[in-house]
Parts: C-alpha cells; structure tokens; sequence
C-alpha cells in the first residue's frame, strides 16, 4: 500500500515540474528571448510611466551592458532612445531607467539589451540609433527585448 502512494506522488511531481517546465518556456517564448536558466533576457510587463521611469523585472545580459529604452508602435520597430540604465554582467533584478521625454499613456516602449563594446569610453551610454557603439544584443539574429505598453 505504501509504494502505490509514493509512485502516485513521483508522477505528481513529475506533472508539476513538468508544468512548470512548460510555463517558464510559455514566458520566455512571449518575450522573444530564451528560457529563465541563466540565459540571455527582459522581462517587463505593462506599467505606469507617470514617475518619469520605466522598470524592467529581470534582465539576464552575459557582460557589463546597457537597459535601453526605445520608443516603438505595433510594428515593434526600434525607434528613438528614450532612457538607459547601466547594467551588470548576469542577472539584474528590478532596473530602472530614467525617462528624457514624456511617454503617455498607451504609448509602447521597447526594453532592449544592449552590449558595452565598441564605444570609445567604458562605463558611458555612446548608442545613437543605428550606431554600433553600445549596440544592442542579438541572439540567432534576434534582439533580446520586451515590449510594454506605457499605463
């Protein structure tokens, strides 16, 4: 009678971890990116602009890089750089990044990777739109971002 109840609970735990295997690809596959285990990331959800900064939850980079904040619409096109924010090689929790212009409400915002290289000084935001400096990161030739609407 024991071992039917111990098997019952390894197949529970196996659906689960299952499940949860699932929903974490769900997630990151909605974002563009790959999955939470370390690998390259933004995740950001829809959110209040009014303070003057937009949030990302969690960016994984692999180097020293940049949080970008590109102005874009539905056609999730980069557009011009509304805000940066300096971040660290691995996992960044909770970054914000200050907003140059007014963003209304239902307006979209990228949340965009980008790397620190190729500029002429470390440490400074160099990116211009369509510049290589600080340029922003792509896996498989796709930018890891995230877009939000701007509440």
């Amino acid at each position: 009678m024991f071992k039917p109840l111990a098997a019952r609970t390894l197949i529970t735990s196996a659906l689960l971890v299952g499940a949860a295997t699932l929903a974490t690809g769900a997630q990151a596959a909605h974002h563009g990116e790959m999955d939470e285990a370390g690998h390259l990331g933004v995740w950001a959800e829809d959110q209040s602009v009014s303070s003057g900064t937009v949030t990302a939850d969690r960016i994984v980079a692999e180097n020293n890089g940049w949080l970008v904040v590109h102005r874009t619409d539905e056609s999730h096109k980069p557009g011009r750089v509304v805000g940066h924010a300096p971040l660290k090689a691995g996992e960044n929790t909770d970054i914000a990044a200050i907003l140059t212009e007014e963003v209304s409400s239902g307006e979209h915002l990228m949340l965009m990777l980008h790397g620190e290289d190729g500029g002429m000084q470390t440490g400074i935001f160099e990116y211009t739109l369509g510049a290589s400096e600080d340029g922003p990161v792509k896996v498989d030739g796709n930018l890891v971002m995230s877009v939000i609407t701007a509440q």
